[in-house]
C-alpha cells in the first residue's frame, strides 16, 4: 500500500509538470515554425489543461480499466464546476459574459446529454467513441475558426507572452520530454490507482471519479484561480467550460476506441452523469442572468457548488462503506 501511495504522489506531481512542458514545448515548437499564434492559443488553451485527463484515461484502457477511464471523465467535469468554480468564485465572485453564454455553454449541455445517451444502454462501442472524437475534432476546427474570425491583437499577444523562449531544438527537446514523461507518469498514476482500489476492495470507477478526477483537475485549478486573480474571469469559466467538452468527447471517445466498455454499472447514469448534468445546467443558470444583468457566479452560490461537491464525496463514500 506504501508504494501504491507513493506512486500515486509522484505520479499527480510529475503528470502536472510533464503535461505543462509538452504543451510548452508544442507552442514554442509551432511558433518556430511558423504557425499562427490564433492556432497555438487553441493549442495551449484546448489541450493543456485536458492532456492529463486524455493520456491517464488511454493508458487505463489500453492496460484494460476503461471504468477508471469512464470515472476520470465524469469525476473531473464534476470536479471542474462544483469545486475548481465553488473555490474560484468564493475567492472572487465570477462576472459571466454573454460569449460564453450564448456559444460555449449551449454547446456543452449539449455534449453532456450525447454522453448520457451513449451510456443509457449500459455501455460504450466502438463506434459511439468514434462518434465523440469526431465530435472533439469539429469542435477543435469550430474553435479555430471562431478564434480566425474574432482575431484580435490582445489574444495574440496573451498567447506569446505565455511562450518561453526557446530554439527550435529546445522546443523539440521539451516536446519529447514532456511527452515521454507524461506518459510515464500516467501509467504510473494508473498502477498506483488500481492497486488502492484493490487493496480497498473498491471498483475503478470510484478511484477515477474520487482521486484520479481530482487529481487530473489541478491543472484546471490553478488555472481559473490564476486566472480569477488576473481579473480574467472569461478565462477561467470557459477554461472550465472547454475542459469538460473535452473530457466528455476526447478523454470518454479515446478510451471507448481503445477498449469499448461493456456492463457499465447502472450508478454511471443514475448518479455520475446526473450530478454532471445537474452541475451543468446550474452553470448555464448561474451564468444567464437575470432581468437583463449580466451573468455572475457569487460567493453564496460557489459555497452552494463546493458543498455539493462534499456531498456528493459523502454519497461515493457510503457507498463502499466509507462512512
Amino acid at each position: 500500500m506504501t508504494w501504491y501511495l507513493l506512486g500515486l504522489v509522484a505520479g499527480f506531481g510529475l503528470l502536472v509538470w510533464s503535461a505543462g512542458k509538452f504543451v510548452e514545448g508544442a507552442a514554442s515548437t509551432a511558433k518556430q515554425l511558423g504557425v499562427p499564434m490564433l492556432l497555438i492559443g487553441v493549442l495551449v488553451v484546448g489541450f493543456g489543461t485536458s492532456a492529463p485527463e486524455m493520456v491517464v484515461s488511454a493508458m487505463a484502457a489500453m492496460e484494460g480499466n476503461p471504468a477508471l477511464a469512464l470515472g476520470n471523465a465524469l469525476g473531473s467535469n464534476i470536479v471542474n464546476i462544483a469545486l475548481i468554480l465553488g473555490v474560484t468564485a468564493v475567492i472572487a465572485p465570477i462576472a459571466v459574459h454573454s460569449g460564453i453564454v450564448k456559444k460555449e455553454l449551449p454547446l456543452l449541455l449539449g455534449i453532456s446529454l450525447l454522453s448520457g445517451v451513449c451510456v443509457l444502454d449500459g455501455r460504450l462501442s466502438l463506434g459511439e467513441g468514434l462518434v465523440l472524437l469526431a465530435g472533439f475534432f469539429g469542435l477543435i476546427g469550430w474553435s479555430v475558426v471562431a478564434a480566425l474570425k474574432g482575431k484580435n491583437d490582445t489574444l495574440e499577444t496573451g498567447v506569446e507572452a505565455e511562450i518561453p523562449a526557446m530554439s527550435l531544438g529546445a522546443s523539440v527537446a521539451w516536446l519529447v520530454v514532456g511527452l515521454v514523461l507524461l506518459v510515464a507518469s500516467s501509467r504510473l498514476l494508473v498502477w498506483s490507482a488500481v492497486g488502492i482500489a484493490e487493496a480497498f476492495g473498491v471498483s475503478d470507477l470510484i478511484i477515477g471519479l474520487t482521486i484520479v478526477a481530482l487529481g487530473t483537475s489541478l491543472p484546471e485549478l490553478a488555472a481559473s484561480i490564476v486566472a480569477i486573480k488576473k481579473g480574467e474571469h472569461d478565462l477561467a469559466v470557459g477554461n472550465v467550460v472547454g475542459s469538460n467538452m473535452f473530457n466528455i468527447l476526447a478523454v470518454i471517445g479515446i478510451a471507448a476506441v481503445i477498449h469499448p466498455m461493456e456492463n457499465i454499472a447502472r450508478e454511471v447514469l443514475t448518479r455520475d452523469w446526473v450530478v454532471m448534468m445537474g452541475l451543468t445546467l446550474a452553470l448555464f443558470a448561474m451564468a444567464y442572468g437575470r432581468k437583463g444583468r449580466q451573468g455572475r457566479i457569487n460567493r453564496v452560490e460557489g459555497a452552494l457548488l463546493l458543498g455539493v461537491y462534499v456531498g456528493y464525496n459523502l454519497v461515493l463514500g457510503a457507498s463502499i462503506g466509507a462512512f
